[in-house]
């Protein structure tokens, strides 16, 4: 099951664009938000990640630290970045393990078929790694401005 808000999220440590370790934790006392994406790249993924490029200045203001995770490698992750100007860390899981933990690894179906990935999901997670919030099953399109809304309303 996945976490629910007000449990409290395990710690962990994956690598970012650049091949550097970032550990949840360290962001304490501010709120993360942690946004699943299926795939570098590709096009919802892209609508999204960049939704929050070009928001970061007002979520960074809002007192808001930003992480992308998919199942891509630290390459495909740093390709990503680099090719749309992200400005803030893509943390690769390519063993699915914070994946599994949060539960968004889900069967689905593309151009008929039926394949296995992630469902993109946003946790915002407050002060001592507390889930605040969960957003399943996000739209791409304006989704870091639903973010930011939510955690100006919820101050």
């Amino acid at each position: 099951m996945p976490p629910q808000a007000g449990d409290i999220i395990e710690d962990f440590t994956l690598n970012d664009q650049d091949g550097n370790p970032v550990t949840l934790s360290s962001f304490d006392p501010k709120p993360v938000v942690l946004f699943f994406y299926p795939k570098a790249d590709t096009p919802g993924c892209t609508i999204e990640a960049c939704g929050f490029r070009d928001a970061i200045d007002k979520l960074k203001k809002a007192g808001v630290v930003v992480l992308g995770i998919s199942r891509d490698t630290v390459k495909a992750q740093k390709k990503f970045a680099e090719k749309y100007d992200l400005n803030y860390p893509l943390l690769a899981d390519p063993d699915q393990k914070i994946c599994n933990y949060f539960d968004v690894i889900k069967q689905k179906t593309m151009y008929g078929k039926p394949v296995t990935g992630i469902e993109r999901t946003t946790y915002l997670i407050g002060p001592g790694r507390k889930l605040l919030h969960v957003f399943p099953k996000v739209k791409p399109e304006g989704h870091a401005e639903e973010v930011l809304a939510y955690v100006k309303a919820n101050k």
